[in-house]
């Protein structure tokens, strides 16, 4: 199913099972960026037009096409968009737009997506995303990098979540986009970068794919895809939201007086405004001591992570090595002890330079979210100013060796609430109803009284017997019955003020209408669900 890109990704045509097709993708004949794209493709899925109308460039309808072959298999609800490329490092940029599928149910568009060999989402739904990010018409937007090695082709397959009855795939827009050979992936013969907390080093080798999971320019604002002026159309946001405030941090207003040095491997490093803009812990020492600048950001446990740091000095005060030094930290592990921004850019000043670390995320239990931190802090002893600096920072997640695995945990639904009972019926019955209602409430009220006395009767012969006994626990499960020297009682296991009943409209909100997302098990009595309630709460 596709849906199309107009103008956020209003849908046009939408299918189940897409037929085989041909359709043209234009490369474009002249590029005006700063390196020269071989190739580079702009699919607006499932229409017949062109357009220019989500970000200005030229979106190439998918069904106007006549080199893009769509496939579907024969097995299983899946398609597969199979699109002739070039050779080498790729960008691959999928947009998302659920609420353009007004006649399908939301929770269904449950599905995974592979690239090649690589999982990139599995039993994602988009709808979830944009909920839990506060926007329901937002545009979700995922970006990866591959490597595409000779003679091959790229194959994205989307697959509808086989365990959810009526799960269908969508996707509106594809972008393909090349980049510049060894921009992220480690050049051949290149031992690698940092490892945190480990003695080796580490290598974004080509058999890895890449999802980008934060791109800041920091201290800055958010810049869009035709802004980066490296013409790789990467999107940077702000970083405010990520900053833990302490203090008096400091943000440095954007420098468009000095004259920027950047050498090969920084020319498409960031963009340009990147390095003209960055936060800084401010300006008394003393306080700059006792605290780091730290950025906390929500990750996927269990993978490991390639992490670049943007820098550039470009203030007054710092003119020369040991100026500003300072330390860095990477998920509470020491990455730097005496960082130096113009030792790195070979004692010049306003030279970008980037600095590449890598950090395994452990999994913490049964949390599928884990915080990774980034800090920075104050340097060592003889540095002239105690002080950190940070430009830019761009996290990304590795895939896993084993599985080829990029996929993460899917957002929860957010908690319906409570359904309001419905009225009471009217009180003004028919005599003959009435008087059969009473006299069918009346005889179910006595078997349930005859029964709880028999039981009662029953228990209380049963306690005597067994008072000789220290402590013991009923056949009358849940509750359990308990005896200490000084005391004896019986009844629920929990205490009563920390009891709670709840209602089936509160089971059915807390479980979103027990969605198959919550199911945690199944045991004898049927399926295990987990539920959210009172704004949040985990049950």
């Amino acid at each position: 199913m596709s849906s199309t890109l107009l103008p956020r990704f209003t849908p046009l045509y939408v299918v189940f099972f897409l037929r085989h097709l041909s359709s043209t993708v234009d490369s474009g004949s002249s590029s005006p960026y700063n390196y020269p794209p071989t190739d580079y493709i702009l699919l607006n899925c499932g229409s017949t037009a062109n357009s220019t109308e989500f970000d200005g460039q030229n979106w190439i309808g998918e069904l106007s096409s006549d080199s893009l072959l769509i496939e579907q298999s024969p097995n299983q609800p899946s398609f597969t968009y199979v699109f002739p490329v070039t050779a080498g490092q790729k960008f691959i940029r999928l947009y998302f737009y659920p609420a353009s599928n007004s006649g399908f149910d939301r929770s269904k568009g449950l599905f995974s997506v592979k690239a090649g060999p690589f999982t990139l989402l599995s039993n994602f739904n988009a709808s979830l995303t944009a909920d839990a990010d506060g926007d329901p018409d937002d545009t979700i937007f995922r970006e990866y990098c591959v490597n595409i090695e000779e003679d091959k082709r790229l194959n994205i397959t989307f697959t509808p979540s086989p365990t959810v009855s009526d799960s269908y795939a969508f996707i509106n827009g594809i972008e393909i986009w090349p980049m510049p050979s060894n921009l992220y992936y480690t050049p051949a013969g290149d031992q690698g970068f940092s490892l945190i907390g480990q003695n080796g080093l580490y290598s974004i080798k080509n058999s890895y794919a890449l999802k980008t999971v934060y791109r800041l320019n920091v201290g800055g604002r958010s810049i869009s895809p035709k802004e980066d002026t490296s013409g790789m159309f990467r999107r940077w946001i702000q970083d405010d939201k990520y900053l833990k405030l302490e203090h008096g941090v400091l943000f440095l207003p954007i420098n468009n007086t000095i004259n920027l040095t950047s050498t090969r491997p920084t020319k498409y490093a960031a963009p340009e405004e990147v390095y003209r803009t960055a936060r800084t812990m401010g300006n008394e020492s003393t306080i700059n001591l006792s605290y780091n600048l730290t950025w906390e950001f929500s990750v996927d446990s269990g993978f490991y992570y390639f992490i670049r740091l943007h820098f550039c000095e470009f203030q007054p005060e710092i003119n020369k090595s040991g100026d500003r030094m300072f330390r860095i930290f990477i998920a509470n592990q020491t990455a730097e002890k005496a960082a130096d921004v113009i030792l790195w850019g070979d004692g010049e000043k306003g030279v970008p330079v980037y600095r590449d670390y890598a950090v395994m995320v452990d999994k913490l239990g049964s949390h599928r979210k884990v915080n990774l931190y980034i800090a920075m802090g104050a340097g060592p002893q003889g540095t002239t100013y105690q002080d950190a600096i940070l430009n830019g920072a761009e996290i990304f997640k590795v895939s896993d060796i084993n599985g080829n695995n990029l996929a993460g945990a899917n957002h929860d639904p957010l908690p319906l609430p409570p359904q309001i009972a419905p009225p009471r019926p009217s009180s003004k019955l028919k005599n003959n109803e009435s008087k059969i209602i009473d006299v069918a409430t009346g005889g179910v009220a006595g078997f349930v009284m005859a029964s709880f006395v028999a039981l009662l009767i029953f228990w209380r012969r049963k306690r005597v017997t067994d008072s000789n006994s220290t402590s013991g626990t009923t056949w009358w499960a849940p509750f359990s019955c308990s005896t200490t020297k000084s005391t004896k009682a019986c009844g629920s296991s929990l205490p009563t003020s920390l009891s709670r009943y709840f209602s089936l409209a509160e089971i059915r909100a807390a479980t979103h209408n027990f969605d198959d997302v919550f199911i945690i098990g199944v045991g004898g009595f049927g399926k295990v669900y987990k539920g959210y309630i009172d704004g949040g709460t985990h049950l």
